[in-house]
């Protein structure tokens, strides 16, 4: 096994000798977990912690590159980089949460009436979202999002619907597994009505599937989210996001990387670490699976 085989399977997991997937290994999970947190940390105290206002121009600083001042130099107006990537924090880790949580919401309720309730209507979400994944959802979500003027919120609605195919698929699938066992149709059998059975019986079994489901969407939402903000579309001029400020600081890369870089290693490390913990879960919940 070559050395980049075994980097890529200490965080990915490699396969054992039966061909099953082991865990990723412990180390990298928590490291990734860490990762995660202290993003959480950061944008809850982002005002307290940011060693400069994100806000204040100063063009005798402009373009300086890192120093102890400026960790991560200053933009082209001046502006402290390092203070704006600690503020872009709120928007990186708010706005993919919107999004993941939306998603799961309405791709769980639509995956639980598509199982359950079976028959038509089980065909209408199937076209409803046959439709959609008929659609490359990114290059929709830059139409409908530059036509309409933008925004922060426009963004995460358009993402949202364009994120429910896969996973409304995934749930409806997890549904009509359950639905078939015995448990369900002893339930059935006794009178206890629909909504009952599926608060007491089929979504405590889907608990493990959406919490792996939401990792795996968040990591989707950070991605979008500051790929629409790079092209502009995302947060307004000078809000302080990551992938607005790569935007803004991509003409000035000969005159200080980091002022793009800065905020690109910091996206690029949360998106792994998530998508990281995310693996992780659905692997432990695969195998307890199993052994069950």
């Amino acid at each position: 096994m070559t050395a980049a085989t075994t980097s890529t399977s200490a965080v990915t997991g490699s396969v054992d000798a039966r061909g099953e997937r082991r865990l990723p290994r412990v180390p990298a999970t928590v490291a990734a977990a860490m990762v995660v947190i202290l993003a959480v940390a950061v944008a809850v105290v982002a005002p307290a912690i940011a060693p400069h206002d994100p806000d204040l121009i100063n063009p005798l600083e402009s373009l300086r590159g890192p120093s102890w001042q400026h960790f991560f130099g200053t933009d082209q107006l001046g502006r402290d980089v390092f203070s704006r990537t600690i503020a872009g924090s709120r928007t990186a880790c708010l706005a993919p949460l919107v999004l993941a949580l939306g998603s799961i919401t309405v791709s769980v309720g639509l995956g639980l009436v598509a199982g359950f309730a079976g028959r038509w209507v089980d065909v209408a979400v199937s076209h409803f979202v046959d439709l959609l994944y008929s659609l490359p959802g990114l290059v929709v979500a830059i139409v409908v999002v530059g036509v309409t003027g933008g925004g922060l919120a426009m963004s995460i609605a358009v993402l949202l619907l364009f994120s429910l195919p896969m996973n409304v698929r995934i749930f409806r699938a997890a549904v009509l597994e359950r639905v078939q066992l015995p448990y369900i149709e002893a339930a059935r059998t006794v009178g206890i009505s629909t909504p009952r059975i599926i608060l007491t019986q089929l979504l405590p079994a889907l608990v493990p599937l959406i919490v792996t489901t939401f990792f795996l969407q968040y990591t989707y939402g950070l991605v979008a989210v500051s790929s629409l903000s790079f092209l502009g579309l995302g947060v307004p001029p000078g809000a302080p996001d990551w992938g607005r400020m790569m935007f803004e600081n991509r003409a000035s890369l000969s005159s200080n990387l980091w002022a793009t870089a800065g905020p690109g290693v910091v996206l690029a490390a949360l998106a792994v670490s998530a998508n990281v913990v995310g693996d992780w879960i659905h692997h432990v919940n695969e195998r307890s699976a199993r052994q069950r």
